[in-house]
């Protein structure tokens, strides 16, 4: 049995990936936290407060912390809007009332106590900026030592980014740029990390023959919810591609073998033009980076999981 917490920031990538670990087995979720990244906190967190009540079947005990981070620079207005449409799709508001609670406390202190409280090494699983772990971290540093893993969806060492924001560089992933001094926090840590950077997620499109998959299987009702998700998404026709970053960071934590991966030393820049640009250095910090995503594994276990949720 694996314990997990999992942070994001609240996108429809987010909150597939919160479905996602509902349904999968041999794992208990301790934790939820959302953050005001990628998203709108408010609706991300109701949004996944719904997402449990309907699909948390395993039966965890579970509570969603709103996080009281802020960004140094944050992602534009228009990705994160999708978390307000999510928040009302009628798949999740049939019942009409919530019943999952939000934490009493902010998710970096709700992240701390979730870890010390576990019985087990816990896996950390971070889809958004690594802000409310590097507050933890600097409250408690023993949280070190009962962590098993931390996996992010953050960074790429390929030397391209996917920002591009006036007075920068656009060599920095979005989710190291909104505080990339979180990221030197955790860098800074001893904690094993394994890092799903732009690399390997942008093998993983978001692309008209998958939304064709998501609607020839809407009879499964996880299926059904994922494609009015993604449907929200206006990839390839707004301003970038959208790809499947956290969902394959989430699964890589439960199925190591959906990727490849190198081991690597790396560094970040926390200021100036390269503000959140990692990079491969000799004296930086040991790390996993993944480098490839097998797309058939992939599909075999995202598709497992949807199909066998059950509804309540």
């Amino acid at each position: 049995m694996k314990n997990v917490y999992f942070n994001n920031d609240g996108n429809v990538d987010d909150l597939v990936s919160l479905l996602l670990l509902l349904q999968a087995p041999d794992i208990k979720l301790l934790g939820v936290g959302v953050i005001d990244a990628d998203c709108y906190v408010d609706p991300a967190v109701m949004t996944a407060r719904k997402i449990i009540d309907r699909f948390n079947l395993r039966g965890d005990d579970l509570e969603v912390a709103k996080s009281d981070s802020r960004a140094h620079h944050q992602f534009p207005s228009n990705w994160r809007l999708s978390a307000f449409s999510f928040n009302d799709l009628p798949i999740l508001n049939e019942r009409g009332t919530v019943e999952t609670k939000q934490a009493a406390k902010p998710a970096h202190l709700d992240m701390i106590d979730k870890i010390k409280g576990s019985d087990a090494p816990v896996t950390l699983v971070m889809t958004g900026p690594l802000t409310d772990l590097a507050r933890a971290l600097e409250i408690d540093p023993s949280i070190q030592d009962n962590i098993e893993k931390l996996y992010w969806m953050g960074g790429c060492l390929d030397g391209h980014g996917n920002t591009n924001e006036p007075g920068f560089d656009g060599t920095a992933e979005w989710n190291a740029f909104w505080d990339p001094e979180a990221v030197k926090t955790v860098f800074d840590s001893k904690l094993d990390i394994q890092m799903v950077g732009l690399e390997s997620t942008e093998e993983i499109p978001l692309t008209p023959e998958l939304r064709h998959h998501f609607a020839v299987n809407r009879k499964y009702p996880a299926f059904d919810l994922v494609g009015q998700g993604y449907s929200l998404v206006l990839a390839d026709e707004a301003d970038s591609t959208y790809y499947l970053w956290d969902v394959l960071t989430t699964l890589s934590s439960l199925y190591p073998d959906i990727v490849e991966s190198q081991q690597e030393k790396a560094a970040v820049e926390i200021h100036g033009r390269a503000a959140g640009r990692t990079y491969k250095s000799p004296d930086g910090r040991k790390l996993t980076l993944v480098t490839k995503a097998d797309k058939d594994i992939f599909y075999k276990h995202f598709d497992e999981l949807l199909k066998s949720a059950q509804m309540k």
